[in-house]
């Protein structure tokens, strides 16, 4: 059951608080990807045109350590906002018509959930909005607190990303093709067990898949597919020496960063035949070129795919960016963690909070 909507909240002439995901990359004092920013302005705009009388914006951005710290502030993100906007965004200023507050995870008591601080930022608004499905997996003050203190909504990214992911959960079009990369088993183990319940086909890559490979079965009704071959590397080094061999003898002491030339094929041929793909997790060490080729075959075989595509996970959307892919897939989850723990079954606290439509 979906969260009531912003769509049907009165918010004119009140005070909004919304909770955004503005959690960027900076470099340089300057906001490096705005592709979050962007992804709030739907909700941003809607507010507007209902006659809020002021929408205030919060959000954390990395993990600071003991307190306020410069390099994390969000006075870049009202910056890159404004200029998006093409209007006057305050920062840091609660009673501006229109503000980005500072990061809230400069307050100790923002992941304590601390009930004080959740009041604290009810006392700034008549309306809470929460859009930051980024941060929705977890009970913070400013994502489940705050929504027990005021009117609570879901704005419009929020529900769209609950209703693209939760579809792949309920009766996606079949052949579903699952695709599931990564270094860490542990960190995905539960959603290669759900995606192994109701997936059609499962293929596993990166480091996860020799993982995978030694432990006992998923379960579930998926075919599991493990990479044939892999590129093998002497170390962990952008220029270590390197041979294709098959996955299962990969020579002692060296490493395989990427799924091999015929696991590529097998990949792809997977993909074109789906109807329905999910793809969550690089196939190996892509930031490096030498082993980047397994990544960019599985992106260019699900942009190709003639099916319904979702990518989720903060590698595999850097790697349809870069790749100048993302048009062409449709739907690109803002959510890593938060996607991961919709698919796997798991109550989300940020949407839990709020009351349903």
């Amino acid at each position: 059951m979906l969260p009531r909507s912003v769509r049907n909240a009165d918010v004119a002439g009140k005070r909004v608080l919304v909770r955004v995901d503005f959690n960027v990359p900076l470099e340089d004092g300057r906001v490096a990807d705005d592709t979050r920013i962007r992804a709030a302005l739907p909700t941003i705009h809607l507010l507007l045109e209902r006659g809020a009388a002021r929408i205030l914006l919060c959000s954390h951005l990395g993990r600071p350590k003991d307190g306020p710290d410069p390099g994390y502030s969000l006075r870049p993100v009202a910056a890159r906002l404004a200029e998006l906007l093409g209007r006057d965004v305050a920062f840091d200023d609660p009673g501006a018509p229109l503000a980005v507050l500072e990061n809230t995870r400069f307050r100790a008591e923002e992941t304590a959930n601390d009930d004080t601080y959740a009041r604290e930022l009810a006392a700034l608004a008549d309306v809470y909005v929460n859009d930051a499905f980024g941060a929705a997996h977890r009970a913070h003050a400013s994502t489940e607190g705050v929504a027990h203190h005021l009117p609570a909504y879901a704005g419009l990214l929020l529900l769209r990303e609950l209703e693209e992911l939760g579809s792949l959960l309920v009766n996606p079009e079949r052949p579903f093709v699952a695709i599931v990369g990564g270094a860490k088993v542990a960190d995905k183990i539960g959603v290669l067990e759900s995606l192994a319940r109701r997936a059609d086909t499962l293929l596993i890559g990166g480091k996860m898949a020799a993982e995978i490979a030694v432990r006992s079965p998923l379960g579930g009704g998926a075919d599991v597919v493990l990479p044939v071959d892999v590129v093998a590397a002497a170390s962990f080094d952008p220029d270590a020496e390197t041979r294709v061999v098959p996955a299962d003898a990969v020579p002692e002491g060296w490493l395989g960063l990427d799924i091999g030339p015929e696991a590529r094929k097998v990949f792809a041929g997977r993909i074109a035949e789906a109807r329905t793909v999910f793809w969550n997790g690089p196939m190996g060490v892509f930031e490096w070129p030498r082993f980047a080729a397994g990544t960019q075959a599985v992106a260019e075989a699900v942009a190709a795919a003639e099916a319904r595509t979702v990518v989720g996970g903060g590698d595999s959307v850097r790697a349809i960016e870069e790749l100048g892919l993302a048009g062409r897939i449709g739907w690109v989850s803002t959510g890593g963690g938060a996607s991961l723990e919709l698919l796997e079954g798991r109550e989300l606290p940020g949407v839990a909070a709020i009351p349903p439509a």
